[in-house]
């Protein structure tokens, strides 16, 4: 099983510094390869270049009343959800359509009762489970 992750292309698991400006201000952030090159995907989806991606994201984040203690973190959270949204058939697999397309609230909706039925049903595992005992 492990073969397919240690045996993938080292380059994904590299880190790399990028220095750029968001919102006017130099920074840099420090990420694996592997979170860059999905960052990207995302970014051509809208037709944003990398730095214009990370300046929506750090905007939306900060507007949304949260603040990035650790941005390289967030960035690499929005790759996971970027895939999990996909195999949950929220995010079409085609590149030619722009994730700004999609109804936001509407998926968070769907993926709040997902996962309130999961953890219904892991509730009623659990009371199954205690009553044979």
């Amino acid at each position: 099983m492990c073969k397919l992750f240690t045996g993938a292309d080292p380059a994904l698991w590299e880190s790399q510094t990028r220095s750029m400006r968001l919102d006017g201000v130099s920074t840099s952030v420090r990420l694996e390869g592997f979170f860059w090159g999905v960052l990207e995907e995302i970014g051509r989806r809208d037709d944003l270049g990398l730095s214009q991606l990370l300046t929506r994201l750090s905007r939306e984040w900060i507007e949304s009343g949260r603040d990035v203690d650790n941005f390289a973190s967030f960035l690499r959270v929005c790759c996971g959800r970027y895939y999990a949204l996909q195999l949950a058939g929220e995010v079409p697999p085609r590149q030619d359509a722009p994730i700004a397309d999609l109804d936001a609230e509407a998926i968070l909706a769907r993926e709040r009762r997902r996962r309130h039925g999961a953890s219904a049903a892991r509730q009623a595992e659990a009371a199954s489970c205690s009553a044979t005992r």
